[in-house]
C-alpha cells in the first residue's frame, strides 16, 4: 500500500469514527432527555396522588359529619364507599382516573344534599371540612394541570424527530393524559324544590 492510499483509508476511518461518536453522543443525550421528561411525568402524577390521598383522608370525616344530620340519604354514602374501594383496587392510571372522577361526582352530590339541612350547614365541623375539601379540590385541579403539561412535553418529545427514533430504540411509550370522566362532562341538574 502506498502512502496516499493509507492516508485516504485513515481519513475515511476518522470520518466514520467521528460520525459514530456523534451518533452515540446524540443517542445518549436524547435518551437522557426522554428519561428526564418521563421522570417528570411520574413526579407530577405522584403530586396528583398526594392531593387525591388528602381528599380521600377528608372524605370519611365529611361523611360521618353529614350522616349525623342526614339519615335518609344512605345511597350517596354507599356510592362514595364503593367509589373509594374502586380507587384502592385500580390496576392502572386510567382506572384510577375514572374512579376518582366518579368519587368527585358523588362528593358534589353529597354537598348539594347538604343544602337541604340548615343545621348541618351551621355545624362548625362541617364548614371546616367543606372548606378543606374545597381547597383540596383546587389543589387537585392544579396538580392535574401540571401532570397533563408534563405528559404533553414528554409525548411531544417522543413523537418528534429525532426523539421518536430514539424513543423507539429505547422502548419509551406515550403516556396517558388525565381526562375528565363522562360524568364530569354532563350538565348538572339543579333543583331548588320547584316542579
Amino acid at each position: 500500500m502506498n502512502k496516499t492510499t493509507t492516508l485516504i483509508l485513515v481519513s475515511v476511518l476518522v470520518v466514520f469514527g467521528l460520525i459514530g461518536i456523534f451518533v452515540f453522543t446524540s443517542f445518549i443525550s436524547q435518551y437522557n432527555h426522554i428519561v428526564t421528561l418521563n421522570e417528570d411525568v411520574d413526579a407530577k402524577w405522584a403530586q396528583v396522588e398526594n392531593q387525591l390521598q388528602r381528599r380521600a383522608d377528608l372524605i370519611p370525616n365529611l361523611v360521618e359529619t353529614v350522616k349525623r344530620y342526614v339519615k335518609e340519604e344512605e345511597t350517596i354514602f354507599t356510592n362514595i364507599a364503593e367509589a373509594r374501594s374502586r380507587i384502592g383496587s385500580a390496576r392502572n392510571t386510567g382506572e384510577r382516573m375514572e374512579a376518582e372522577g366518579e368519587l368527585g361526582g358523588f362528593l358534589s352530590r353529597l354537598l348539594m344534599i347538604t343544602e337541604n339541612y340548615p343545621d348541618l350547614k351551621a355545624s362548625e365541623q362541617f364548614t371546616q371540612l367543606q372548606s378543606q375539601l374545597e381547597g383540596t379540590e383546587n389543589r387537585i385541579s392544579v396538580e392535574r394541570k401540571r401532570y397533563n403539561e408534563s405528559v404533553q412535553a414528554y409525548n411531544t418529545s417522543i413523537k418528534q424527530f429525532p426523539g421518536r427514533f430514539y424513543a423507539m430504540l429505547a422502548g419509551f411509550e406515550p403516556r396517558e393524559f388525565f381526562e375528565a370522566s363522562a360524568d364530569a362532562q354532563a350538565v348538572p341538574v339543579v333543583n331548588f324544590g320547584e316542579n
